[in-house]
């Protein structure tokens, strides 16, 4: 009887063991950046520079994000104008025919000294969009939905395109079809990101501990050559995540999700 206890308890310590090795793997919080607040639920602003094309996405990944139990957003009037220019304490949501710059949508992350988020940018690029092959409300809905969820301080759950699908925006895919809305692990993982409260409040704007540099009014944001140096790639060699020193210990990251 001694030895079954034994058996069973050792099996039972080799589940506990395995059960938390694949919890650890499936993290996919961004180095835990996130926008610093008071309390939560907080409401994080979405500037809506899109077009009417684009208005129902926008309002999807709203919904979408909403669902968390740790933070809201909401749709505002941008104020990121022709060129998708940051506000600080929101994210600006644009769409433009930005050319055959090879990606597909890009998300822009400003993190202080303070390692919180003051201030994002989300762009789709139209140049693809327009074309038959991208212009579907899954493509659309799954670039806008990963795209903003990097701006919540989430990373990409699966990287390998040819995977089955995650049934998560945060999911490369090559068939967007079932990956147009977070998951529970989303949802989950928010709730891991934001558990603990801070003493500011960068999801508002104007206000926020270290001013970020005002960088995107002289520099070409939509250009790769501008977005300084490539730390991470994709499962086809892609270069997905860049950081751009700014000084005093602010840096500008860009996700970015390439075309086939």
């Amino acid at each position: 009887m001694k030895q079954n206890k034994y058996l069973v308890v050792g099996v039972a310590l080799v589940a506990v063991f395995v059960l938390a090795a694949g919890v650890a793997k499936a993290t996919h919080s961004w180095n835990g950046y996130h926008w610093a607040r008071t309390s939560n639920p907080f409401t994080l602003k979405l500037g809506d520079n899109v077009s009417s094309a684009w208005d129902t996405v926008l309002n999807t990944t709203s919904v979408d994000w909403s669902k968390s139990s740790v933070l809201d957003t909401a749709i505002v009037v941008g104020q990121g104008k022709t060129s998708c220019r940051a506000t600080k304490g929101r994210v600006e949501v644009c769409n433009r025919t930005y050319g055959n710059t090879g990606w597909l949508g890009v998300a822009q992350v400003w993190v202080n000294s303070s390692k919180h988020i003051v201030q994002g940018t989300v762009k789709a690029n139209d140049t693809y969009f327009n074309t038959p092959y991208y212009n579907t409300t899954a493509w659309k809905n799954l670039v806008m939905c990963q795209e903003v969820g990097h701006t919540l301080g989430l990373d990409h759950q699966d990287e390998n395109f040819n995977n089955p699908n995650l049934g998560t925006c945060m999911d490369y895919t090559n068939d967007p079809a079932s990956n147009q809305h977070p998951n529970s692990h989303d949802y989950d993982e928010l709730a891991t990101i934001y558990a603990h409260t801070d003493n500011t409040n960068t999801a508002t704007d104007g206000i926020g501990k270290g001013k970020p540099a005002n960088v995107g009014q002289d520099i070409d944001l939509n250009d790769p050559s501008a977005w300084g140096k490539a730390v991470k790639q994709d499962a086809r060699g892609n270069n997905s995540l860049y950081k751009r020193d700014l000084g005093n210990g602010e840096t500008l990251f860009t996700f970015v999700i390439w075309a086939n």
